[in-house]
């Protein structure tokens, strides 16, 4: 592919949300969405997670494979991104890539950003909006007419970000011949230049860059509410020149063409990791391509989003030498970076062992707590618990150890209070002696001492008077009334026999 691509600001926004690529293989534009830190962000990342798609060769199916899983990968990435800076939140982007294998060129889209081919003299769009307007259109709803004003038709229905985790992409191959032309732009052309005039600049401007200037340029001229990102390619019969030379002259970037006002004040994206821009730079200038926007305003700066060391060395690994694997010395190659290897390891070893330490903390206090126990209830009976009564969360620190026959709601109130508050002993043995003291304090409940108990009647028999009168001859007079006082042998045996009972009643 022969290339041209620019990126503008536009008239009104304060920043530039937009991005572009465009190589001899690879076309990408992506617009931004996500307020004052979000848009930049999410198309610099994606577009940046793609470059290295920018090569030829791929085997049958291989290339559609590939830009539909970078697609998703790019898209995970930002929920990453999300996810480590909340700040974040909400931001998105949309996609329309082409990838040139052969003679077949590899289509994929998400959002509303456009893609036009121009085949001999037809000219015609090729994407579909993922729009509110575009749905009611197609559903019969909203004339075609009607959605340049209605209120909600900046409204996306489908976009890469952190809501959906797999997003749905419109994926297409298209034949090519040489001399064909596609144009990828972000709504921003859109929302000022109608198709019409679109198709006429692109059949009357045989040089691309003149083509894409016209296109910003007429856009910028009808005031251009959004940023607007234009993205021209043609396919050709590659020439051994073409091999060997770069394509096309690099176009300034939109800040310095423009003047833009470009903020740059992008978030920390992930301090303490930071993958070397001048690394991303020599792989872009081993190749001829165009990268504006966000993007390019990203890799001039060295605020490349990145999220942990794992995706810095992913995108280096295949920005660099489009394989899985990472090469180690392109972190190493600067004499003002020599301990930046040793810092990547610095943080995640002190973690590390720092974990080890409150592992070992915790699991000696647990081991500790095992070698106490203590006294309390247990389903209304004394009990002794191995460990201490404190719970940590969901995790007990004590178990079951004896449960014993002493009902808690028999013993004295004192002890009863006691033995809910849990009794602490240093071992199995001392839980045992307070065990004891329990059932003793039990005992002396249920059964009082025997000075207590009522002394058995010394009179053999009563008078009718009342007064006590012994029998000379051991009978009782006839006359008398049968004594209402039991013997004294009589009254032991039923003091006897109520001790016994006590006894046998108590625990």
């Amino acid at each position: 592919m022969r290339f041209a691509a620019r990126s503008d600001v536009g008239m009104v926004r304060a920043k530039n949300d937009d991005s572009a690529y465009v190589g001899r293989y690879l076309a990408v534009v992506a617009d931004g969405m996500g307020g004052h830190a979000g848009g930049n962000v999410a198309s610099a990342s994606t577009v940046l997670d793609l470059v290295h798609l920018d090569r030829k060769d791929y085997d049958d199916g291989e290339a559609a494979n590939q830009l539909a899983d970078e697609i998703q990968t790019a898209n995970s990435l930002l929920s990453e991104l999300v996810s480590a800076n909340p700040q974040l939140a909400g931001m998105g982007t949309t996609v329309t890539a082409l990838l040139l294998n052969g003679n077949r060129l590899e289509f994929a889209h998400i959002g509303d950003s456009r893609a036009y081919r121009l085949k001999g003299d037809e000219f015609e769009q090729i994407s579909v909006d993922h729009t509110f307007v575009q749905r009611l259109i197609d559903e019969g709803r909203l004339k075609p007419e009607e959605a340049d004003v209605h209120p909600h038709k900046n409204v996306l229905m489908r976009v890469l970000g952190d809501v959906d985790a797999s997003p749905e992409l419109d994926l297409n191959s298209y034949e090519v011949t040489a001399g064909e032309r596609w144009l990828l732009c972000s709504d921003g052309l859109n929302a000022v230049l109608g198709d019409p005039l679109i198709a006429r600049i692109m059949r009357e401007t045989p040089d691309l860059r003149a083509c894409v200037d016209t296109l910003v340029d007429l856009t910028l001229a009808g005031g251009s509410p959004d940023n607007v990102t234009v993205a021209v390619v043609e396919i050709v019969e590659a020439t051994p020149e073409d091999l060997r030379t770069a394509a096309l002259t690099t176009i300034p970037p939109a800040k310095a063409a423009a003047g833009e006002k470009e903020d740059t004040e992008t978030p920390d994206l992930a301090p303490g990791t930071a993958i070397r821009a001048d690394a991303i730079r020599q792989d872009l200038s081993s190749r001829p391509h165009l990268l504006v926007g966000s993007a390019a305003l990203a890799t001039e700066t060295g605020q490349i989003p990145i999220v942990t060391q794992r995706t810095t060395e992913r995108r280096a690994a295949m920005m660099l030498t489009h394989k899985a694997a990472v090469d180690a010395e392109m972190f190493d190659d600067d004499d003002d970076e020599p301990t930046s290897a040793r810092n990547r390891w610095l943080i995640p070893s002190f973690l590390g062992l720092m974990a080890l330490i409150l592992v070992a903390v915790l699991w000696f206090g647990y081991a500790w707590t095992q070698t106490r126990y203590y006294v309390a209830a247990y389903e209304d009976n004394v009990a002794i618990f191995n460990g201490v009564s404190q719970t940590i969360g969901p995790v007990r620190l004590s178990h079951l150890d004896q449960e014993t026959d002493i009902p808690v709601s028999n013993l004295p109130e004192y002890q009863r209070a006691r033995v809910a508050g849990s009794l602490p002993a240093t071992d199995l043995e001392h839980a045992q002696r307070i065990v004891e003291d329990l059932r003793s304090d039990l005992r002396a409940v249920a059964c009082p001492p025997d000075d207590e108990a009522p002394s058995p009647s010394a009179s053999p028999s009563t008078s009718p008077s009342g007064s006590t009168t012994p029998s000379p001859s051991g009978t009782t007079d006839p006359s008398a009334e049968p004594s209402s006082s039991p013997s004294p042998e009589s009254s032991a045996q039923a003091t006897s026999g109520d001790a016994q009972d006590c006894r046998d009643e108590t625990p």
